[in-house]
């Protein structure tokens, strides 16, 4: 993939933090592979990862631990497992 091709969905990762939040909303704990199920596939593999970074460094989630992952192509590799904050950083 080009650098091109992976800057055209340009509104992957604002529409990735939405759906963190809305997980985040509607879920206890929830893990990046709940957000792959939700979304459309990110331009760049790297990008899902930054998403959750963005809505950690928002103050919106926090980490709560990590599981295996059950998405087949991550081959049970371990994962976070993130909950809503309930207080958000000013």
């Amino acid at each position: 993939m080009t650098q091109a091709m992976a800057l055209e969905d340009t509104d992957w990762h604002e529409d990735a933090v939405a759906t963190i939040l809305g997980l985040a909303n509607k879920n206890l704990m929830f893990t990046a592979d709940d957000l792959v199920r939700e979304m459309r596939k990110p331009p760049h593999p790297n990008m899902t990862g930054a998403a959750f970074t963005a809505a950690r460094t928002l103050g919106y989630i926090r980490s709560v631990g990590y599981q295996q992952s059950t998405t087949k192509s991550r081959n049970k590799g371990v994962i976070r497992v993130w909950t809503r904050c309930t207080e958000r950083k000013s």
